[in-house]
């Protein structure tokens, strides 16, 4: 889910019961260094603009 641009850090947390800084640490013990700067560049860019979104 955290893959997902669409699935807010708040989604995950009602549904798995894990804060966003423990969703944090689990991408980046999970993915490739650079795989997780990429994933957080676009939550980071992405997040500013989810209001948008419906």
């Amino acid at each position: 889910m955290a893959l997902s641009d669409h699935t807010s850090f708040a989604t995950i947390e009602l549904e798995f019961g894990l804060s966003d800084s423990q969703v944090k640490e689990l991408m980046r013990n999970s993915l490739k260094p650079s795989s997780y700067r990429a994933w957080r560049k676009r939550v980071r860019d992405f997040g500013s603009r989810r209001a948008h979104y419906k």
